[in-house]
């Protein structure tokens, strides 16, 4: 088991732990949800959590959100109350890890369906939500998402952003963003954002790499279904990843699991 943590799957009255614990820990906190509705709640409590509490240290929050089915409840819940009225819309800054090439009015755009979601319904500035490029050609895409990052997080050659929060989802083959098992992407140590070509459907692609995603403060994965419960096993249980959410293993920050029980079924009980 990853950090030799077993996370308990019995007990009706079990408890969460606390959000965020130690700053530095590398060890992840694993979260079974009793059903759907429970982990997009805690979810969108970790969002409220590490908005607040990075616009109150350092003035602004910046995120990085996936897509895909499973955070899209999470993200409706956002543009309703409570949270639409707590979170400080006005220092948020949205970003994308990855993104399929093709317009934004394609259903398969990960931010045109955010803002059909939920952007469209909370008031963030438009000045703050930063989109990858879907229509451009994949190199061109990830060169412009790239001098993005720099500009926004005023990088210097060599030096990769610091997100507050990001936001991860896994396939069944385990993999992340746009990063898939045996893709050369994974093993880039330079670029902060890559052309890649995969998933299902089988499109271009651009999406953040592995030194970006793991200097964030916190990464939380939302993995639903019982048809991950076995990749899951499998990412928590290697000492050596293999597999690209596997190699999610933030520097300096922590790392979340948000399971519900299908997607936990494999794990061992503690």
């Amino acid at each position: 088991m990853l950090g030799g943590r077993r996370p308990s799957l019995g007990g009706k009255k079990r408890r969460f732990p606390p959000i965020w614990k130690d700053p530095f820990m590398r060890d992840p906190q694993v979260v079974i949800a009793v059903n759907a509705q429970e982990l997009t709640s805690r979810a969108v409590e970790c969002f409220v959590s590490a908005a607040t509490e990075s616009v109150a240290r350092r003035g602004r929050f910046a995120v990085a959100i996936s897509g895909g089915s499973t955070p899209r409840e999470m993200h409706r819940m956002l543009a309703e109350p409570p949270s639409l009225a707590v979170i400080p819309w006005a220092k948020i800054h949205l970003f994308w890890v990855d993104e399929r090439c093709v317009p934004a009015d394609d259903p398969r755009s990960n931010f045109g369906t955010a803002r059909k979601d939920f952007l469209s319904r909370v008031p963030i500035p438009e000045k703050n939500l930063h989109p990858a490029e879907g229509k451009s050609s994949p190199e061109k895409g990830a060169e412009d998402y790239e001098l993005e990052l720099i500009r926004f997080f005023h990088l210097e050659e060599g030096e990769f952003p610091v997100f507050d929060l990001v936001f991860l989802g896994m396939g069944a083959d385990g993999h992340t963003a746009s990063l898939f098992p045996g893709d050369g992407a994974l093993h880039e140590e330079k670029r902060r954002v890559v052309a890649v070509r995969g998933g299902i459907p089988v499109l271009n692609r651009i999406t953040m790499t592995c030194p970006v995603l793991n200097r964030a403060r916190r990464i939380v994965f939302l993995a639903v279904g019982q048809e991950k419960a076995e990749t899951v096993r499998a990412v928590m249980s290697a000492d050596i990843p293999r597999l690209p959410a596997g190699m999610m293993r933030p520097l300096q920050g922590e790392l979340m699991w948000l399971l519900d029980q299908a997607a936990a079924s494999l794990l061992e009980k503690g």
